[in-house]
């Protein structure tokens, strides 16, 4: 039964990865479009080859946040906005996707490492939002509930 349940939360995000990179790739080709870049003039300023560049447009591939910030850079606009965007940061959260932002600002993590860390991230949050989880109570009051 339990196998049945992550498939079917597993199914739902990757639903969810694809909507997102979907909706992203519509929002670079808008705002290259809005900046009067062609995708190749876009590529070449972000260092990102074309077809990479024209498959993260069409939503079939989700990009780094590397690549991200270099698109960002390229076309002038907020690196955190795509981050939101992407999905790598969540502005609804209480805290201002301060998790995701420490991983992406920690110099001391390849991009690979970072990616890693936030698909876990983001897969933890969608797991407990498709479950009706929240956070877990304190340590302190686990062992108060536990002793009495």
């Amino acid at each position: 039964m339990a196998k049945g349940r992550v498939s079917e939360v597993s199914e739902r995000v990757g639903e969810q990865v694809n909507k997102t990179a979907e909706l992203l790739g519509d929002y670079l080709k808008e705002q290259r479009l809005q900046a009067r870049l062609s995708l190749r003039q876009l590529a070449e300023q972000a260092g990102v080859s074309n077809p990479y560049l024209s498959q993260i447009e069409r939503g079939l591939r989700k990009p780094s946040a590397e690549v991200l910030q270099q698109i960002a850079k390229a076309m002038r606009i907020s690196a955190e906005s795509l981050y939101v965007r992407a999905g790598i940061v969540h502005p609804a959260d209480g805290v201002g996707g301060s998790v995701e932002l420490a991983v992406l600002g920690d110099t001391r993590l390849t991009e690979r490492q970072k990616q890693s860390l936030l698909d876990v991230y983001a897969s933890f949050l969608a797991l407990n939002g498709a479950t009706g989880e929240t956070t877990d109570p304190s340590p302190a009051a686990t062992t108060t509930t536990e002793k009495e």
